[in-house]
């Protein structure tokens, strides 16, 4: 009963982790950037949609199909992946290559379509499994409602191996930084030491010759 607990437990934290949905507000020149932490060959779906403020109102209204958005991805070799304008409503996708954390930035294609309101912009992230559509795949692929669940599952573990591994990449990323700084701080330790002993030396030195030219020895 404990196991399942802790099981059903990461299961959760994982299923937090790999789906993001959120909203921001942007102004004319704000460029809004994400950060998600991604492991190799996964696939992630940002859905967005643009709303515009409505001072009338004081609420927030959708937009016009003029606005529209510049989408810029990076991973974590600060190569760009993806660089395009959207509409003001869309579905991006790609595929990571390099695991680690990606960039998503966001912002608005021009600042005179909406004359200095300010945007709204609903962001969905999906991560891994969750970002296939199964009821899509399962009627491209006629697959039964216990085939479909399989599939679900095999794609779960898949998904999951892909954060084990990432976690061990981290791990290792770690210890190589660990032991990178712990040889500078040994090396900048071991210089310190040398040149108090030379100093010590060359003081020693500096005394016993103004100590010989006084005749005090």
């Amino acid at each position: 009963m404990v196991l399942r607990n802790h099981l059903a437990a990461f299961v959760l934290v994982m299923a937090l982790q790999l789906t993001n949905a959120l909203y921001f507000h942007i102004g004319e020149t704000e460029r809004k950037c994400f950060i998600e932490e991604i492991p190799d060959e996964t696939t992630v779906i940002v859905n967005y949609k643009v709303e515009l403020y409505d001072p009338r109102s004081g609420g927030f209204m959708p937009s016009s199909p003029g606005i529209g958005m510049h989408v810029e991805v990076k991973d974590p070799d600060d190569k760009t992946i993806l660089s395009r304008v959207y509409s003001s409503e869309g579905r991006i996708s790609f595929t990571s290559h390099t695991p680690g954390e990606h960039v998503i930035c966001m912002y608005s294609n021009s600042t005179a379509w909406f004359s200095g309101s300010q945007l709204r912009v609903h962001l969905d992230i999906q991560v891994g499994e969750h970002a296939i559509d199964y009821a899509n795949v399962a009627q491209k692929e006629k697959l039964t409602e216990l085939q479909l669940r399989i599939r679900q599952l095999l794609d779960q573990v898949d998904q999951i191996t892909k954060e084990q591994n990432y976690q061990r990449y981290r791990e290792e990323r770690f210890r190589q930084t660990s032991d990178s700084t712990n040889q500078r701080v040994l090396w900048w330790s071991l210089a310190q030491t040398l040149v108090l002993v030379t100093m010590g030396l060359w003081q020693m030195k500096h005394l016993k010759s103004f100590f010989e030219a006084k005749k005090l020895v």
